[in-house]
């Protein structure tokens, strides 16, 4: 472990500091916002399988899901608190400002991390249970520990763990996964770099600041900016393929066309736009539609199969 956590666990004289966390400071450990898509990829997962759970069991997993996810964010944020602490978006983090105490952070998201693993395992299955807990194990360890500080290609493959919600609301519901959320799986990982390599453009001088190895400061803004047209030109397509394969209906097709679309021309503006504000306020546009794209998806894929909203488009798959 960095200094950081020495300097944040004991003071000079060796005393041990106490933690001032509120129960919003533990809240905040737990990353709230990616919280709240994994639980709508998940629901979508869950809306697209074939067959059907009791409610209450669905509601059960899927608050599992959640904590997992939040263990996962916790965990993360335990172990990246000494790069935390230097950059400006995430300085005043729990951890880095001295709210929380690694040692308390830890302790929370390990327990986190088991009991939502046990929990799903006893109100679902055990090869959900065993998705979600290689999920976590794929977040905190391969990608936060790993990837994140080793590669430029940290977000491509640490995506994965994003990726994996909609698979695990699948095997909630059937026991199995199969092509749909295989589909879903896709679709999360093609859009994960377009997502975060917008932010690292506008954030570039804090990743290097923190040594951490973004694309835009191993490769450079003009590589990033293509590769977040490649990316986002694969993810458009596939986006669209529920709604061919029938497990998705008229209004996703739609939703999906004219987002992607959208996408797109985000996209191609980042790769135009190369200089000052207009650059970063380029970039800011496409990371901040990205996270309004992937829910109005999921969404929509939700809203058709729970609410009887399938219009049009019959269900290729049985």
């Amino acid at each position: 472990m960095s200094a950081a956590f020495d300097t944040i666990e004991t003071r000079s004289d060796g005393a041990a500091l106490t933690s001032t966390g509120e129960a919003r400071d533990f809240f905040a450990l737990l990353k709230p916002r990616v919280m709240f898509l994994v639980i709508v990829t998940a629901m979508g997962g869950m809306a697209a399988a074939p067959g059907a759970i009791h409610p209450v069991l669905g509601l059960a997993a899927l608050l599992a899901i959640a904590v997992g996810a939040g263990a996962s964010g916790c965990l993360n944020m335990w172990w990246d608190a000494d790069i935390d602490s230097l950059m400006t978006r995430t300085a005043r983090r729990p951890i880095p400002a001295g709210r929380i105490l690694p040692s308390e952070a830890l302790a929370f998201g390990l327990t986190l991390a088991v009991g939502s693993v046990i929990v799903l395992g006893l109100v679902a299955n055990l090869l959900a249970a065993g998705l979600l807990a290689f999920t976590i194990f794929f977040y905190a360890v391969v990608y936060s520990m790993w990837l994140k500080r080793w590669t430029p290609q940290n977000i491509v493959i640490g995506g994965a763990a994003g990726a994996f919600p909609p698979m695990i609301g699948e095997a909630v519901v059937t026991g199995d996964f199969g092509i749909r959320s295989l589909v879903l799986f896709a679709i999360i990982f093609l859009w994960t770099p377009p997502h975060f390599w917008a932010l690292a453009l506008v954030k570039a001088a804090d990743y290097g600041r923190a040594g951490v190895p973004m694309l835009p400061n191993v490769a450079g803004p003009a590589a990033t900016r293509r590769q977040i047209v490649v990316y986002t030109l694969l993810m458009a397509p596939v986006a669209v393929l529920p709604a061919l394969m029938g497990f998705a209906g008229a209004i996703y097709l739609f939703v999906s066309v004219v987002t992607g679309l959208a996408m797109i021309g985000l996209s191609l503006r980042v790769l135009r736009t190369t200089e000052g504000e207009a650059a970063h306020k380029a970039a800011y546009a496409l990371f901040g539609f990205s996270i309004l794209y992937l829910f109005l998806l999921f969404a929509v894929l939700l809203a058709e199969n729970s609410l009887g909203l399938m219009w049009a488009l019959p269900k290729a798959i049985g």
